[in-house]
């Protein structure tokens, strides 16, 4: 997927508008457009602006499989929760999950 079809995927995925991100970064609405119809490419400083409200890091935009995954709030709290855990509670929630998971 090419730099703006992926931007455009994230964006739409989370429901955020054009306009929305543009006032949410500051940039303009003809900008994201263009980046999003390939006419443009990004500064580094423009695409962390962009990803942070769309709550994707860098890392996860590049990812080596080409793939984005775009998780819900419920997903990034349990995200969230799971990396504050000490390696024992961690790996208890991870075996809750499991347990669970099953039929």
């Amino acid at each position: 997927m090419e730099f703006g079809e992926r931007l455009r995927f994230i964006r739409e995925s989370k429901k955020i508008s054009i306009y929305r991100l543009s006032q949410e970064t500051n940039i303009s609405q003809g900008h994201i457009s263009d980046l999003e119809n390939g006419k443009n490419q990004p500064t580094i400083e423009t695409l962390k602006k962009l990803l942070v409200p769309l709550g994707i890091s860098l890392s996860e935009f590049f990812n080596e499989d080409g793939e984005v995954s775009v998780l819900t709030e419920t997903e990034k709290e349990l995200v969230s929760n799971y990396r504050t855990m000490t390696n024992e509670k961690a790996d208890l929630y991870f075996q809750l999950g499991i347990a669970l998971n099953k039929n």
